[in-house]
């Protein structure tokens, strides 16, 4: 049949037909395989290109962890937002799209800016919300919740599988759009992200058959890298779990308080990734390998600013492919570090260096980001609080200093230069009274530490040990300087033993007056009504420890004696005394904060602290002495008259007896 139809060509023989019908098969053939090799050069080849690259992004979309806002939705402590979709800004009728002109000002583009009218602008391009960057942050905060509420900010991630050229690999690189940044520095705006490196992949597919090799997250200006495979990175199966500081969106690979120096491009100040926490499982949206000015993602060709026009760190930042990691992902990464600096879990002894830097940068800062205007009145406002601190320390009698009697009557100034000439006369047993406590509560701290691990009974150990060993330390420390003290007024000398000796044999009565101190303040301070009752016994009892060494009284008495003392005379005590606490509480951090700008370790740089704070103690101890010597002294020859308020009191309520201010007796022996 099938001869009958091709038939036989007029004129030409059975052979040459065959030869001829072989070769247009052939023919046929090579169209065939040629027009197959066409289809897959086209639109289905790059289905199953996009096919793959789309598998790739969803198998590694990083599990995101942000704090759990509490008190939604102005509370800046907690996570206020989340990553989501620049959607959230196109299309929204409160944006504006203005561009930089002549000078300072801005030019109005219109509202509602849609993704085809930013394609291609440049960096004098500004994405304006709605609101101030230094004013009401939380003007932003209500907008995204209406956004939230309204079902338009979804949580997304934009995925990009980026290549560089001259070297191997690829890296899938995940981006997050956060509508406003809340930190040190605030904007409009914010971009962070993470990347994950597959040294040996030339596409999607080959990606797919191997695990990772690196991953890096950003963080402000820089990033942290570590190996797949590092105990640090936590995964959900192939998912990288990574956490968001609150406000600043800087991306971690764990949950803690980060402190940061503005070195190698982090921030400055410190990021908190600390819980409550909530989980967030972005969808990750895929970004075309090349990047145009047309289609749904002509925003990704947007060079300008996506926030306000602001000056410094408060600018509105650019977009993905303004950033070096973004055709550069490996020589970008190379560059970065690979740890981040951890708050320490807490201060060996006195006030927190490290975690004192976090809350100086955040109100300095807070000046910085105020308006023009409240910034000028916020900086005269410091200004002249620095002029009467320094009035209140320098204005003052500084001479004589009088080392041979010590019960006697002193200005300010005299104190300080007294107590420090008795500190340097007997350095050793001031070192001895810190050493001691110091390496108590260390110990403790390192014991509990080491017995009971991480679990929340252990730190509930460990807060209440640390809440009591650090009284305790401090009545040991002042107890053995007013022994010395005691021993240098009755015999005119003073030893080591001796003074040890002396604190020892009322030990208990002074831990215990201490910690009662102590825990009366703490909740008068609770109160709003207390707090001036507080100010007022921070001086009123202030000589209790005096009282008990000097005049061997009990608890009770020791407590009623050192108000007496002081009533009359608590403003002249108060000065002494308030600069004796507040010396404690800012030297330690004041001296240590240019380490932090260091390679020294953290944990160093609180021990540094610790041991600032804690030699500090006895000249405090030794100045409090002093003073009161000096009430003594002033209560022989010149009766107190009774502050205002309680002159008041005696108009209108019954009389009684008062309690005479006692001298100076012999103590009973130790």
């Amino acid at each position: 049949m099938s001869r009958h139809i091709i038939g036989k060509a007029p004129g030409v023989p059975l052979g040459c037909a065959r030869t001829m019908l072989a070769r247009l098969g052939k023919s046929m053939a090579g169209t065939l395989v040629g027009a197959t090799a066409l289809l897959a050069s086209a639109p289905g080849a790059h289905a199953q290109a996009d096919g793959a690259a789309q598998r790739l992004v969803d198998r590694y979309s990083p599990v995101v962890m942000v704090r759990e806002q509490n008190d939604p939705p102005c509370d800046t402590a907690e996570e206020q937002y989340q990553p989501t979709t620049v959607d959230t800004v196109l299309g929204n009728p409160t944006v504006t799209l203005r561009r930089k002109g002549s000078g300072r000002r801005l030019e109005d583009l219109g509202t509602a800016p849609t993704r085809a009218q930013i394609a291609g602008k440049g960096d004098d391009h500004y994405l304006d919300l709605r609101g101030n960057p230094r004013g009401d942050t939380c003007v932003y905060a209500r907008d995204f919740k209406q956004l939230l509420r309204d079902g338009k900010a979804p949580v997304v991630t934009y995925a990009h599988i980026a290549r560089e050229a001259g070297r191997p690999g690829l890296a899938v690189q995940y981006w997050f759009f956060w509508y406003f940044n809340q930190f040190n520095d605030l904007h409009e705006g914010d971009w962070e992200g993470m990347q994950i490196v597959f040294d040996g992949a030339d596409g999607p597919a080959t990606a797919l058959r191997q695990e990772p090799s690196e991953v890096i997250v950003f963080q402000h200006a820089g990033g942290e890298r570590a190996a797949w495979d590092a105990s640090k990175v936590e995964k959900d199966g192939t998912h990288p779990i990574v956490y968001a500081a609150a406000g600043s969106h800087a991306t971690f690979y764990s949950s803690a308080v980060y402190v940061e120096n503005g070195e190698h491009g982090s921030g400055l100040g410190c990021d908190n990734t600390a819980e409550p926490l909530r989980e967030l499982r972005p969808r990750p949206v895929l970004l075309p390998d090349d990047v145009s000015d047309r289609g749904p993602f002509a925003w990704l060709s947007y060079e300008g600013h996506w926030g306000q026009r602001e000056t410094g760190f408060n600018n509105g930042p650019t977009g993905p492919i303004t950033k070096t990691q973004w055709s550069q992902p490996m020589s970008w990464m190379e560059q970065q570090r690979s740890t981040s600096a951890r708050l320490p879990g807490g201060a060996i002894f006195g006030p927190q260096v490290t975690s004192a830097f976090c809350g100086t940068v955040a109100f300095v800062t807070s000046i910085m980001n105020l308006p023009t205007t409240g910034r000028t009145v916020a900086i005269g406002v410091l200004a002249l609080l620095a002029i009467l601190i320094a009035c209140f320390v320098l204005v003052t009698r500084w001479r004589p200093v009088d080392v041979e009697h010590l019960r006697t009557r002193r200005a300010f100034g005299q104190v300080l230069r007294t107590a420090a000439r008795l500190y340097r006369g007997h350095w050793a047993l001031m070192l001895s009274s810190t050493v001691v406590p110091l390496a108590i509560v260390g110990g403790l701290q390192y014991a509990i530490a080491t017995l009971t691990g991480g679990s929340t009974a252990a730190t509930t150990i460990q807060d209440l040990v640390d809440t009591l060993s650090r009284p305790v330390a401090a009545a040991i420390v002042s107890g053995v300087v007013v022994g010395m003290l005691l021993a240098l007024e009755r015999t005119g000398r003073a030893g080591v033993v001796g003074s040890w000796r002396t604190m020892l044999g009322r030990f208990w009565r002074l831990v215990a007056a201490h910690l009662l101190y102590s825990v009366a303040l703490a909740v008068l301070l609770l109160t709003v009504v207390g707090i001036p009752f507080a100010i007022w016994k921070v001086v009123g009892w202030a000589f209790v420890q005096q009282e008990i060494l000097f005049e061997d009284r009990r608890i009770r008495d020791a407590f009623r004696s050192s108000s007496a003392l002081v009533r009359g005379r608590w403003r002249h005590a108060a000065r002494p005394i308030v600069f004796f606490y507040v010396l404690g509480l800012v030297a330690g951090p004041v001296v240590s904060f240019a380490l932090i700008f260091t390679a020294l370790p953290l944990v160093w740089i609180d021990v540094v602290g610790a041991a600032i704070f804690a030699l500090l103690l006895p000249y405090a101890a030794l100045g409090t002495t002093l003073v009161y010597f000096d009430l003594q002294a002033r209560a022989r020859t010149e009766p107190a008259r009774p502050g205002r308020i309680r002159r008041a009191l005696r108009a209108v309520l019954p009389r009684r007896a008062e309690k005479p201010v006692s001298g100076p007796s012999q103590p009973s022996a130790t």
